[in-house]
């Protein structure tokens, strides 16, 4: 692995092919997002309209209360409906998980590979791991919906802030790292690096107060994602068509001081006149 990561380093500028990866999980994730919002419920019973959706309200649920507001009463004929959409969405998820890992992870190295910063490769990690919250959150879910249609509590709900945080906190983890990458790129880039780390400010306000401010989680993550995908379409017309890196990378050329060729030689100074006698 060091030879690997030695190897990327020290490299000739060249065209970074994990863009290619990057671009084709990004737009997985995309798609696959966007067909999870019609699987998930639309709404909720009676949940807090901080929440925007009502999967957000179902991790942050902590009481038994938040489950009657989320899928309403054993009265309200839509239960079934939001419990069974519910469980659908978040069986899909798995995929999903794999979509955003593989695509935020690829994104790091391929950064990793224009800019020569073995942070980048530690931030590669991160969403790997953020996935793996995401998992053990789902499970969760699972036992704690299963509990609640039999009209029983489950002692997972006490068990769920912790994953459910875990997660977002290492996305926005992510986010941030890539946003200081671009800001290494250029200036215009460099613009859009400062907004994605902007962006992941209100994450700490969804986790701090998730029935004021969980929508906030979605434009929050978002963003850094969007913005790396135009990265990555960046990235592989430039390596596909243009047949160069994104970051025309150039090593520092070490000058040596004029003191290490030659040694110094003072000038003679200019003398006017006749000079006189004990100077």
């Amino acid at each position: 692995m060091q030879h690997w990561v030695e190897t990327r380093r020290t490299r000739p500028p060249t065209p970074t092919r994990w863009w290619y990866v990057t671009l084709a999980f990004g737009i997985a994730t995309l798609l696959f997002g966007f067909h999870l919002e019609q699987v998930f419920p639309p709404t909720g019973h009676a949940i807090a309209p901080g929440y925007g959706v009502p999967v957000l309200a179902f991790e942050f649920a902590r009481g038994q209360e938040d489950l009657v507001a989320i899928f309403g009463p054993d009265s309200d004929p839509a239960q079934v409906v939001r419990l069974a959409a519910m469980r659908t969405g978040n069986e899909r998820d798995y995929l999903y998980m794999l979509f955003y890992a593989g695509f935020l992870a690829s994104g790091c190295i391929a950064l990793f590979c224009d800019l020569r910063l073995r942070p980048l490769l530690a931030a590669a990690v991160v969403p790997v791991f953020a996935a793996l919250c995401d998992a053990y959150e789902n499970a969760l879910l699972f036992d704690i919906q299963a509990a609640y249609t039999l009209g029983d509590y489950s002692p997972a709900m006490a068990s769920l802030p912790g994953p459910v945080s875990a997660k977002f906190l290492a996305l926005a983890a992510t986010n941030v790292a890539i946003g200081l990458a671009l800001t290494r790129i250029g200036r215009w880039w460099g613009l859009f690096g400062t907004l994605v780390i902007l962006a992941a400010i209100p994450t700490i306000m969804a986790l701090i107060a998730p029935a004021a401010f969980g929508w906030a989680l979605v434009p929050s993550t978002g963003a850094g994602w969007i913005v790396l995908l135009a990265v990555a379409a960046t990235g592989s017309w430039a390596a596909l068509v243009q047949k160069r890196p994104l970051v025309d990378y150039a090593a520092p050329v070490l000058r040596r001081r004029v003191a290490d060729e030659a040694p110094l030689v003072r000038a003679p100074r200019p003398l006017f006149g006749r000079r006189k006698p004990g100077r």
